[in-house]
């Protein structure tokens, strides 16, 4: 499996349309036939209509006019065999159910190619995810990691959460963060901060220098003079900044405004609540590095780092509930990366009814030997 765990796509299961076929014609068959058998003073062929307007449901806007034209047939046919073709009631009739098969045959036609377009736009956002928001490597150094993304916006699929690793010769650091904005901007906002942490990272600066380059990159950018005006300055990011060194059992943590990490330890979980966390990137006016200072928390073998966005916590059941994230991962009782993710994703899912209401990131980190 891959450690990028994907939302998986459900897709609508459509019947054959080979079968379903059948009832279309079928109910032209029987109408006629009832019509026909039936008093001249009694008048079914109406009712043939229906049988382009099912098809529309199931099938092309090609089989939707076939099924159009045999309808037609038939009226021409009970209009024939009742000595009325000509008459203006068969006359209107017949124009009536052409006009109704016209208009379902270009409502389908339209319906396709919004659906065409509908694919060709996903397939563009997937891409750009994937270009954005990296697949986290299963392994890097001593740690193994997994991760899981869902957009709120299932046809989007993508968002303003982020999350990084980078490999430094002394350990590895790794980002998560939530961009504080909606639309195209949030998606801009987070691959400028990607962007600027990949390339500082690899430099092995200091944690303070390296979260004040990011804070300076993100601040910046928001002053830039922009077309919409009323936006500009608007958004910032909450992020959390760790370095995992090799040789020591510990994080570094600077937090950025973020939802404090969770250290699961022989069943147990613990909060990584700094003492005096810093401002959301963007929101500091250009700090130094001064401004900024790492803690350290043990981070030993087997222990377990979880990283999320507050679209976790803030999600709600029926009854208004928040999820529980600490209590959920203390009842999971596994150990490896992987399956906590999965667990999260599938427990989260089940606790919000089946739809998120905002965007989810989630990684999991295992120090091992």
């Amino acid at each position: 499996m891959h450690p990028r765990h994907d939302p998986p796509v459900f897709r609508r299961h459509r019947p054959r349309v080979s079968g379903l076929v059948a009832v279309p014609l079928v109910l032209i068959v029987g109408v006629t036939v009832v019509d026909l058998l039936t008093s001249p003073n009694i008048h079914l062929g109406p009712l043939l209509v229906a049988a382009p307007a099912l098809t529309a449901a199931f099938g092309g806007p090609v089989l939707t006019a076939v099924i159009g034209a045999l309808a037609v047939g038939a009226q021409v046919v009970i209009g024939v065999f009742h000595g009325g073709l000509f008459s203006s009631n068969h006359e209107a009739q017949i124009l009536a159910l052409i006009v109704v098969s016209a208009f379902v045959v270009f409502f389908r036609y339209a319906y396709n190619r919004h659906e065409q377009e509908l694919v060709q736009v996903r397939g563009v956002a997937e891409v750009a995810q994937k270009v954005l928001l990296r697949p986290l490597p299963s392994r890097i150094g001593p740690l193994r990691i997994a991760s899981v993304y869902v957009a709120a916006e299932a046809e989007a699929r993508i968002g303003g959460d982020l999350y990084a690793t980078v490999r430094t010769p002394y350990g590895s650091r790794v980002m998560i963060g939530d961009v504080r904005g909606k639309g195209l901007t949030a998606v801009g906002d987070a691959a400028l901060l990607l962007g600027a942490f990949r390339a500082a990272a690899h430099r092995n600066p200091t944690l303070p220098t390296l979260v004040a380059h990011l804070e300076n990159t993100v601040y910046w950018d928001t002053v830039e003079p922009t077309e919409d005006a009323e936006t500009a300055g608007e958004s910032f990011i909450t992020a959390a900044v760790l370095d995992i060194p090799d040789e020591e059992p510990l994080i570094r943590l600077i937090n950025c405004g973020h939802p404090p990490p969770l250290v699961v330890r022989q069943g147990r979980v613990t909060e990584l609540t700094v003492s005096d966390p810093a401002l959301p990137l963007g929101l500091g006016g250009g700090l130094p590095a001064s401004a900024y200072e790492a803690e350290a928390f043990p981070f030993g073998v087997g222990d377990l780092l979880v990283l999320y966005t507050d679209g976790v916590i803030e999600t709600r059941d029926a009854r208004g509930t928040f999820y529980p994230l600490a209590e959920r991962i203390t009842a999971w009782g596994g150990t490896h990366p992987r399956h906590l993710v999965q667990y999260i994703h599938g427990d989260l899912l089940a606790h919000a009814g089946g739809a998120l209401a905002d965007d989810v990131a989630v990684v999991v980190v295992e120090r091992c030997e």
